[in-house]
């Protein structure tokens, strides 16, 4: 989980355009970020796997 004040300083319009930091919404982690889905492989998997990500079922072969 990211501290407060890092979630705070990421979600402030930076000053230039490529300094913009994608946080997982629901902890804040910025390694492994899903455009799609605005979260982290880890809360993905976790939501995912509860049914709570709509259209997402885990693979079988």
């Amino acid at each position: 989980m990211a501290k407060k004040s890092v979630i705070q300083r990421a979600e402030k319009k930076p000053k230039f355009s490529t300094r913009k930091v994608n946080r997982c919404f629901k902890c804040g982690r910025k390694h492994g970020y899903m455009r799609d889905f605005d979260l982290c492989r880890i809360c993905f998997r976790e939501m995912a796997n509860k049914g709570e990500v709509p259209g997402v079922k885990k693979a079988s072969w």
